[in-house]
């Protein structure tokens, strides 16, 4: 039997603008964005709808506006299909927690509260360690472990089978992708992040994040949610507790992450957040499922239309 799968973006794919039209026309989105205002006790509404860009991408807003939009998604497609059976859900990094409060492990409150942490505490990390992020495509297993063995830089995201991430201090970054162009990458790409994210060089964050998850009511989980770290589905409260600390500086296992929802049964996939990022992952994944995004009110209209026709 087909099962369809919700997924969630990760940091980096906000937009000013984000969430604005699905706040207009559905009530249950406009009262998301109420409600993050007052337990965050500033207008993280007003900066996800207007901006500027600059306070949007830090990541003490970003992660909880990304979090708040992504829910607001899933919401209003809820609203429009209420009999919709969702039979797993992940997400990517920082999607892994829209995923888990999607599936009831920690209310909407709970998860901002942690998200602003962490966010938080990943900017401190950033600050703490220049670090960055470079996407190799297309070079062989021996030749992305020849790159971290001479640059020192580690694997941060497994995204797809021929599309690596890896993390490091700036100056390994811009090793790697010189040694990873000369060991036959069809590409690498430094990438526009804030830090070394999914690498040692976040290990600071990981203290402040275990406070507020220890001080955080954890539920066991109302479906499977596939951990970033495993690519396996999460286990009760305690093992979520620590798998999502390890979170912090271990590889997203992204591409075993959908085969594991694949292998499930899973052939529908809904992405839902700002962006697409994960949508053109699991295409070149899982090649032959049906796959959706949900960002704002037109890709929802289409969405909905789709699954209804």
């Amino acid at each position: 039997m087909s099962k369809t799968a919700v997924v969630f973006s990760g940091q980096g794919a906000q937009f000013v603008g984000m969430g604005k039209d699905l706040a207009a026309v559905f009530p249950v989105c406009r009262e998301l964005y109420a409600k993050a205002d007052a337990v965050l006790g500033y207008s993280l509404s007003s900066l996800c709808f207007e901006g500027p860009i600059e306070e949007l991408t830090k990541s003490n807003h970003c992660q909880p506006a990304i979090f708040l939009t992504s829910v607001a998604c899933l919401r209003a497609l809820q609203a429009q299909m209420p009999g919709l059976e969702i039979a797993m859900t992940a997400g990517l990094s920082l999607g892994e927690w829209s995923a888990l409060h999607a599936a009831g492990v920690l209310s909407f409150e709970d998860t901002l509260r942690v998200l602003q942490v962490r966010g938080q505490a990943m900017q401190a990390a950033c600050e703490e360690n220049a670090g960055g992020m470079i996407s190799v495509i297309g070079l062989s297993a021996d030749g992305l472990r020849q790159v971290c063995e001479q640059t020192g830089v580690e694997t941060a995201n497994l995204n797809a089978e021929d599309q690596t991430v890896l993390s490091g201090p700036r100056e390994a970054i811009a090793k790697a992708e010189v040694l990873a162009k000369e060991l036959g990458a069809k590409r690498a790409i430094v990438l526009g992040v804030a830090g070394a994210f999914h690498s040692s060089l976040m290990a600071s964050a990981t203290p402040k994040l275990e406070a507020v998850l220890n001080a955080a009511q954890v539920q066991a989980p109302a479906m499977p949610v596939v951990a970033n770290v495993t690519g396996l589905p999460h286990g009760g409260p305690d093992d979520i507790r620590r798998t999502m600390l390890a979170q912090v500086t271990g590889s997203v296992h992204w591409y075993e992450s959908i085969n594991t929802m694949s292998a499930a049964g899973v052939t529908r996939f809904i992405e839902c957040g700002p962006g697409k990022v994960l949508t053109g992952l699991i295409k070149r994944i899982a090649k032959d499922a049906q796959l959706f995004n949900i960002q704002d009110a037109p890709t929802l209209e289409a969405t909905v239309a789709a699954l209804k026709g």
